[in-house]
């Protein structure tokens, strides 16, 4: 079987959860707070090294305990850290992410992450096969994924891209990607409201995730894949839980509807508990 290549950003995040949004100069008490282990790249190393093996992070921390915390963490949920790099007099990236409603509210400083760059990247990327599959989010910088999309098409490599969060991304990318993973606002900004035109444009290559509803994308026509209700007590890393797990199902040359199938189950998992990581399921739960 493959490899899966996660490159992307590893932080902490910093949770907050409350019954009430302070308005501009407001101050209101919270209900819990917590630290865990986070960053959209991390995530999602994670997600994929609970149902499979063979699951690499390229990423990047500080000097200091968070970087520490980040790189134990990965390795203790069997992810190989060999290619994230220790960055010098700069911290780690966090998220301060405040938990509202059934819903979630986030603040990223990228810090270290801003260090994972097409220099330091691509020559990592030469230990890997083609077949192998490359996972990335938009929490690293825009010319690195420029960068690995290239290479990775240069190398018969494949490449997830989840344009998350949002920001404009350049159809070139998205031509040359092999599939591509927004949610429904992502979607919309992305194509301008023209969602299900975009869809019947990339066939078989644009999935865009639904929440509880499941996923959809264009084959011989638009498929709904449904997805499974399970009580929310916290959504942050469902999306992450998701990109994971369809990296695993993919790897494993499950079809599209299959993958995607698989990859809802396991982010409903990803909802049952407080933390990006902590309800993420393990490949026994799936089962």
């Amino acid at each position: 079987m493959g490899n899966i290549i996660v490159v992307g950003s590893a932080s902490i995040d910093l949770v907050v959860k409350t019954n009430m949004i302070p308005k501009a100069g407001e101050t209101v008490m919270g209900d819990t707070f917590f630290t865990t282990p986070g960053g959209k790249g991390a995530n999602q190393a994670v997600a994929a090294a609970r149902l499979s093996d063979n699951v690499y992070m390229i990423g990047a921390v500080g000097e200091d305990e968070y970087g520490k915390q980040i790189i134990r963490n990965l390795e203790q949920n069997n992810v190989n850290t060999d290619y994230i790099d220790i960055i010098e007099n700069e911290a780690s990236g966090t998220a301060h992410i405040t938990l509202f409603e059934d819903d979630n509210r986030i603040i990223v400083v990228p810090a270290a992450n801003s260090y994972v760059t097409a220099d330091k990247v691509l020559p990592k990327l030469e230990h890997f096969n083609a077949g192998d599959i490359i996972v990335m989010q938009h929490e690293i910088p825009e010319e690195t994924i420029a960068a690995v999309v290239s290479f990775a098409e240069k190398h018969d490599m494949k490449v997830i891209l989840n344009p998350a969060p949002y920001r404009k991304l350049d159809h070139d990318i998205i031509e040359k990607v092999t599939w591509v993973t927004p949610n429904e606002s992502e979607s919309e900004l992305l194509f301008e409201n023209q969602v299900d035109k975009a869809l019947t444009n990339y066939p078989n290559k644009l999935i865009v995730t639904k929440g509880a509803s499941g996923a959809v994308f264009y084959s011989d026509s638009q498929r709904l894949v449904a997805g499974y209700k399970k009580e929310v007590i916290d959504t942050t890393g469902a999306g992450d839980t998701f990109n994971g797990a369809l990296a695993v199902a993919l790897i494993e040359n499950k079809t599209l509807a299959d993958a995607v199938a698989f990859a809802n189950l396991a982010g409903s998992y990803a909802i049952t508990g407080l933390g990006a990581q902590s309800a993420m399921p393990y490949r026994k739960d799936l089962d």
